[in-house]
């Protein structure tokens, strides 16, 4: 390993930024509202099985490539692989799409910090009505709030991996922690709100499905941020003293934990507000619950408890929701700033500066795409639907890429670096993992059903975006 290599300065730190890059909205609402269309209990069953049948051996390999070479991901393929080009190709896709998934992800961020906004300036009214929806996302606020977000983000990347990565994540993950526990303590005190607790919860096994089984793999491949050349890239700032299998167990299990909170946090709210609600009638979009739904909630509770306290609880709400944004941009933006100064042999700063022009000119667009700019707002169609600019990046990086760079992870492991290599490597700082039936699992997991996996979520997930067919629908 390098030795003037930047590196996080614990285990504990190192954790903490892993599992901030991992929570994001997903967890805080897409869970929830997922496990509610899935049959609720039945999900969560599936869900946690393959997070860690599935997912953690795939978490395990990515780190201990990043750590084995201390490398970017395009670095990382080509030391293990004598430069090969095809690999070192592989590696760059693992770079380009962190870059284009944070440009979608800084126009939710923006949206968000706007609410944020609004909802603290005693506003909450406004944002429960069915116009402050469109009206927000087409603001010209929309430009100030990006300027916001960049720099809070600019001035955590540009203080480095240990000063800025790790301090912004030790801040922000327990802070986030703290909230969330608190808005679940107040949400189980509602009316109703048993009934959206025992819909979660008690898993009806009738229930499990192809489509459930389908919707809890995507969860949780999705919700772990694999494939997105993050933990590559993190791997390669801890040392080899650091337990791989212990701290990748640990990351598994408190993304997990902050998605499984969340749906304690959300189903009741929901049963709460509409006892009679049919949670298959819940949009499948994670934003127009954060933006739609939620609000109305808010300003529901002021029979309840008042106006001051409902808009102080929607407060807490929309901040606990940008510090889980803020910490996932962080960890997409580092990928391709870490490719620039291992690659191209730039400083930080100036890396930073790149990667903010080139990610802030197409965020700048997508933010523009939701009717500001027609051309835009209507860029193309496919699957029978219209398509933004927005639309294209996030069904073409997030939804179709990412399994795809996972599938290249297992393949790349399997057969070109070897998987007796994996498993030295991640013998380093726990002796005995050689030995275990862990390992055993990985080695064989990772080259034989987990790829074929995988490949059938990329598959269905091309047939369903782009062709409207869903194979397990």
């Amino acid at each position: 390993m390098s030795d003037n290599r930047e590196h996080f300065s614990s285990r504990l730190g190192f954790i903490l930024a892993a599992a901030g890059s991992a929570v994001g909205i997903g967890n805080l609402v897409g869970f929830p509202v997922n496990a509610a269309k899935n049959g609720g209990g039945a999900f969560l069953l599936m869900y946690a099985i393959f997070i860690f049948m599935i997912c953690l051996p795939v978490m395990m390999a990515e780190m201990a490539i990043g750590r084995k070479t201390a490398k970017n991901p395009v670095g990382a393929y080509g030391a293990l692989s004598d430069n090969n080009s095809m690999w070192r190709k592989a590696g760059l896709l693992g770079v380009i799409t962190p870059f284009m998934i944070a440009v979608f992800y800084t126009v939710l961020t923006i949206w968000i910090f706007i609410y944020l906004a609004v909802v603290v300036s005693g506003n909450l009214e406004y944002l429960a009505s069915p116009a402050a929806f469109s009206e927000i996302i087409n603001s010209p606020y929309l430009f100030l709030s990006m300027a916001v977000v960049g720099s809070l983000v600019y001035f955590i990347l540009g203080s480095g991996v240990k000063d800025g990565i790790e301090r912004a994540a030790k801040i922000m993950m327990p802070a986030l922690f703290i909230m969330l526990i608190l808005l679940v303590a107040f949400v189980l005190t509602l009316d109703n709100a048993m009934a959206g607790i025992k819909f979660y919860l008690i898993p009806d096994l009738d229930k499990i499905s192809p489509s459930v089984i389908s919707g809890a793999l995507s969860q949780a491949f999705f919700s772990l941020s694999l494939g997105m050349g993050i933990l590559v890239t993190y791997g390669s700032y801890i040392s080899k003293q650091t337990n791989i299998e212990t701290s990748a167990t640990l990351v598994a299990i408190t993304d997990t934990a902050v998605a499984f909170i969340a749906g304690l946090m959300v189903m009741p709210a929901i049963f709460s507000f509409n006892p009679d609600i049919n949670p298959s009638e819940l949009s499948d979009s994670s934003v127009s619950l954060i933006f739609v739904f939620l609000p109305k909630l808010f300003l529901a509770l002021q029979a309840t408890v008042g106006y001051f306290f409902a808009s102080t609880l929607a407060s807490v709400f929309f901040l606990l929701v940008f510090f889980a944004a803020l910490t996932s941009l962080v960890s997409i933006i580092e990928v391709p700033v870490a490719y620039l100064m291992d690659e191209k042999s730039k400083t930080r700063k100036k890396a930073l500066s790149t990667i903010f022009i080139w990610g802030g000119l197409f965020a700048v667009l997508s933010a523009l795409s939701f009717g500001m700019v027609d051309w835009l707002t209507s860029l193309t169609s496919y699957g029978g639907k219209s398509k933004s600019l927005f639309d294209v990046i996030y069904d073409m990086f997030y939804d179709t890429i990412l399994p795809l760079n996972g599938l290249l992870i297992c393949l790349f492991v399997s057969f070109r670096w070897k998987k007796h290599n994996l498993n030295q490597e991640l013998s380093e700082g726990n002796e005995t993992f050689g030995k275990s039936v862990l390992a055993k699992y990985v080695d064989f997991s990772l080259g034989t059903f987990i790829p074929v996996i995988i490949f059938v979520i990329f598959i269905n997930t091309v047939a369903k975006i782009y062709f409207g067919y869903d194979m397990f629908g």
